[in-house]
């Protein structure tokens, strides 16, 4: 496994979660590391991605709510994920994309 992600689980309505996607030293280098998610019945969609020099990008459903920042000590990007809500409900994947590598997925499951 290239990328090794975890933090999922089950919220309520309102709350936080943090995902982590790890990696080895020469793929965080050379790739903009970003999170999808694929809900049940629907596509794999963009969600976030952090490039090499810093810069982040984000769905437009987020809304502010979530934030990616990579810690390049660590070869991890994080997505943090504030008041979640039912429609985030998902399984989230890491991507690296310029190698198209992704890691095995993360459920996040919002619900009361």
């Amino acid at each position: 496994v290239q990328l090794q992600a975890s933090g999922g689980g089950l919220v309520q309505p309102g709350g936080s979660l943090t995902l982590s996607c790890t990696t080895s030293t020469a793929i965080f280098n050379s790739n903009d590391m970003g999170w999808y998610r694929q809900a049940p019945g629907q596509q794999r969609t963009f969600v976030a991605q952090v490039v090499d020099g810093g810069n982040e990008y984000y769905a437009p459903f987020v809304k502010g709510r979530f934030m990616i920042y990579r810690d390049n000590a660590r070869n991890t990007v994080y997505l943090h994920m504030n008041n979640l809500q039912p429609e985030d409900t998902a399984v989230y994947f890491c991507n690296a994309q310029q190698s198209k590598y992704w890691g095995q997925g993360t459920q996040v499951t919002v619900s009361s």
